[in-house]
């Protein structure tokens, strides 16, 4: 049976979100939500992810894993990773882990071509950028590619 997934490209500032489904094996970009805190989550903002989560009927979730070219994990790790277990943990969904190496800088490239084929009128913010990457972790994971055990 197709299965709805939620995807995040979590950050200090700011967390990308992306949908896709099982069937299909596409995702979208959904939004961006700031974060006020330098990473660390009000029970308000933890309330809007809660909301995107079921208005989007995700029956899994898939958070991007923040690692160095050279495979070694960067800072970033144990907050995504506490994150991520706190989505888990709130909605009880199966949790998985995808390495989001250079999704930031393929999602920059793809709204660069759509910007300069006049399909993307405004200009690249940096939250298109987030939840684009979102999208390309969730494109990842459904391609069977990138998924990592924490």
């Amino acid at each position: 049976m197709p299965e709805i997934v939620i995807a995040f490209d979590y950050g200090l500032r700011r967390i990308g979100i992306a949908v896709g489904d099982t069937l299909t094996k596409t995702a979208r970009p959904l939004r961006t939500h700031h974060i006020n805190d330098g990473g660390a989550l009000t029970e308000l903002e933890w309330g809007r992810l809660d909301t995107e989560i079921r208005i989007a009927g995700a029956h899994r979730l898939v958070v991007g894993c923040p690692y160095n070219t050279n495979d070694s994990s960067q800072a970033m790790m144990d907050k995504a990773r506490a994150f991520g277990l706190g989505l888990s943990q709130r909605h009880a969904l199966p949790l998985h882990w995808v390495d989001e190496r250079y999704s930031s800088i393929e999602a920059t490239e793809q709204l660069q071509a759509r910007r300069k084929a006049g399909t993307k009128h405004q200009r690249i913010a940096k939250e298109d950028i987030d939840s684009a990457a979102a999208a390309i972790i969730l494109e990842r994971w459904l391609a069977g590619e990138g998924e990592i055990t924490l």
